[in-house]
């Protein structure tokens, strides 16, 4: 049997506990990769998870957690993510929040916590990371969001950090080149929002109609375009890749 290009090499995936973090820690795995599965608040989905990957393949997985609004947890949570394999091959920076900061009512609780999550803390997970994977000619891939490009109506703060972690990506793939890759994939409709930003379901059919191909996309989608970039996109680095249906030149 032909080994997989990626046995043995190891990723870190950020908010891995759920959603689209889960499936991408999921396929990474199934590729070969060992997973260094982050979470926060999601203790149980974590561990359940990393059991079901060390049930597939022995000691290839393991759950770290770390609050990213901590100074200092960045570096925390790599040297763990090191640790058990003596190697970092990737970080996948996926944990997010989002939520409504309608201008005139933006706190600047919203605006530290928003800016805190999707922005400061994937880049200073990307600078304590990258000697790690400079050793390993290793990447990192940022999921970003078509909203960086194409604001979304009461959601600015959120919009704006996206927006920074877009430059961010093409800004890092400038200074840790050659060693290191740097992109991003921006999804589209893939999970519709939990909890206070719930959508109607006239408002779904609305952005679904707003792309090309007419449907949602899932979370396999997004996990298939971070293994495109992990391990068949060596001489691609500064890149973002929407992965929307479409919905970004539709119309």
């Amino acid at each position: 049997m032909q080994k997989k290009p990626l046995a043995s090499k190891v990723a870190l995936v950020t908010g891995a506990a759920r959603r689209i973090g889960a499936e991408i820690a999921r396929t990474l795995h199934h590729a070969g990769m060992n997973i260094v599965l982050h979470y926060h608040a999601s203790e149980e989905e974590a561990v359940t998870l990393c059991q079901q990957l060390n049930r597939k393949r022995d000691h290839s997985s393991i759950a770290v957690r770390a609050d990213l609004q901590e100074s200092g947890s960045e570096k925390a949570l790599v040297q763990q993510a090191v640790e058990p394999w003596k190697r970092l091959d990737v970080l996948v920076n996926n944990a997010s929040r989002f939520y409504r900061t309608a201008i005139g009512k933006v706190t600047e609780y919203a605006w530290n916590d928003l800016i805190n999550s999707n922005l400061r803390a994937p880049f200073f997970l990307a600078q304590t990371a990258a000697p790690f994977l400079a050793a390993t000619q290793g990447c990192i891939v940022n999921i970003t969001d078509i909203h960086a490009e194409h604001p979304l109506r009461d959601y600015s703060v959120y919009c704006i950090s996206k927006s920074g972690l877009l430059m961010m990506t093409k800004s890092l793939a400038k200074e840790l080149g050659p060693l290191v890759r740097v992109n991003a994939v921006a999804p589209g409709a893939i999970l519709w929002p939990e909890g206070e930003n719930i959508l109607s379901e006239m408002e779904k059919q609305k952005i679904i109609e707003q792309t090309a191909l007419q449907r949602p996309g899932g979370p396999q989608h997004i996990a298939k375009a971070v293994l495109f970039f992990v391990r068949d996109a060596e001489y691609i680095t500064g890149q973002v890749l929407n992965v929307d249906g479409g919905r970004m030149s539709y119309g």
